[in-house]
């Protein structure tokens, strides 16, 4: 790349020239090599941890691929996924979606069913922080990313941009996690006046999500600790510390865990009353894996009109918020093709 195509020297390491996704993604510009490198490792990846390993790990006797759930890994409460990640499976690449498409059900003319919560976090924001806009937005079943482009950047919806309904999204999402504007800048491609601008004019309209941060920063602080909206802790020591880095760190955490970790307690509610449910009513269906905000499950094709009812109505009612709680349930023969339902 440099020694024969003589491509300019973005990064240096202490062993040489670096060639990661950032440099290969700017040296793109200038030659197709970089891009046939690009392809290549994501063909080596998903060949060496799905297409190669997963056959491995089919028990003999079940025939099924199967993970292990941990409670205490992620510290937010989140189930994590491990030996093998099944919370992982890609799907934003087209590649990645054929990997996808290789999870079926275990059984012929079973069906996969996946249910999965609409900006469940967003909405619990909206919640917590009491604030009108947020709250008149989800009330009104507003798309709420194209809401708050209105807003910061003043525009009204005829005139709204799908860059600005992207932007307004990254945003909403960067807030959630405590995101500055050096990060939002950089996740933009913006400058980072511009980056802070868009930060301000989010603020200036929902104001009340800039006091609930600051006063679970200024709680935490206090008492060393953040609580979940069931009153799960989460103990942020690091808070005090006199470090820069590590405060602002714990400082981004105190805002996020009130919000995910009640998203990941909602969560678990919503999976003990869809199993309940099901036992109750007998129903052959069957749990197989929770990918954070999504439950997917497998189920005869007979009881899939039933089990979407039961699904829609367990989850959205598990936790009573000051905003409607929403799911989207879809349903395919693999975890790939799915229609909504």
């Amino acid at each position: 790349l440099f020694e024969k195509l003589d491509l300019p020297v973005v990064k240096k390491t202490k062993t040489g020239f670096s060639t990661n996704e950032e440099v290969l993604r700017v040296l793109a510009e200038e030659h197709q090599v970089p891009i046939l490198v690009l392809e290549y490792r994501q063909l080596a990846k998903l060949k060496s941890t799905y297409i190669d390993a997963l056959p491995n790990l089919i028990d003999s006797k079940t025939e099924r691929v199967h993970t292990n759930f941990v409670q205490t890994g992620a510290e937010t409460g989140r189930l994590s996924s491990k030996s093998p990640n099944l919370q992982n499976i890609p799907i934003r690449t087209e590649l990645g979606q054929k990997i996808r498409s290789a999870f079926i059900p275990g059984k012929k003319d079973w069906e996969l069913v996946s249910a999965d919560y609409s900006q469940i976090e967003l909405r619990i924001l909206a919640h917590l922080s009491k604030d009108e806009g947020l709250i008149k937005a989800f009330k009104e079943d507003q798309d709420i990313h194209t809401f708050t482009a209105q807003q910061i950047f003043d525009v009204s919806e005829s005139d709204l941009t799908k860059e600005m309904r992207t932007m307004a999204k990254r945003v909403n999402f960067g807030i959630v996690y405590g995101i500055s504007a050096f990060g939002l800048a950089k996740d933009l491609k913006v400058v980072q006046s511009e980056a802070q601008e868009f930060i301000d004019r989010y603020f200036a309209r929902y104001p009340l999500v800039r006091e609930f941060m600051d006063s679970e920063i200024k709680n935490c602080e206090r008492r060393g600790y953040v609580v979940t909206l069931l009153n799960r802790r989460r103990y942020l020591p690091e808070i005090l510390s006199k470090n820069n880095a590590i405060k602002n760190f714990a400082q981004r955490q105190a805002i996020n865990t009130p919000v995910q970790g009640t998203a990941a307690d909602l969560m678990k509610l919503a999976m003990i009353n869809v199993h309940r449910e099901m036992t109750a009513k007998e129903m052959k269906a069957k749990m197989l894996i929770t990918v954070h905000d999504e439950i997917v499950l497998e189920t005869p094709s007979s009881e899939c009109e039933d089990l979407v009812k039961l699904l829609k109505e367990n989850m959205e009612n598990a936790m009573e918020l000051s905003v409607p709680i929403k799911v989207s349930v879809k349903v395919g023969k693999n975890w790939l093709d799915m229609k909504d339902m």
